[in-house]
């Protein structure tokens, strides 16, 4: 939309008029971080505790500093195949 409203010279409302979108798709900008660095965290601290569930790691990562819930984590635990390893015997 910034394309249309600079080549064009036409405002936003018209831009959006012609793109046929919301407004609030174009106001409302995502905030969400990356997560990288999240993912590392995480990776570390499965690495070092490995008996620790997602739970455990979730709190791990909040005294850390990261501000997520937990479902992010849990989320974030599958995508990278992560789980709790048995004891070897």
């Amino acid at each position: 939309m910034p394309h249309l409203m600079g080549v064009h010279q036409v405002s936003q409302r018209r831009a959006r008029g012609v793109l046929q979108i919301d407004r609030s798709t174009v106001r409302n900008l995502s905030r969400r971080l990356d997560g990288a660095e999240l993912r590392d965290a995480i990776k570390r601290v499965s690495r070092e505790r490995r008996r620790f569930c997602c739970r455990r790691i979730h709190v791990m990562i909040a005294r850390e500093g990261f501000e997520m819930n937990h479902k992010k984590v849990r989320r974030i635990y599958t995508e990278e195949k992560l789980q709790v390893r048995r004891r070897g015997t």
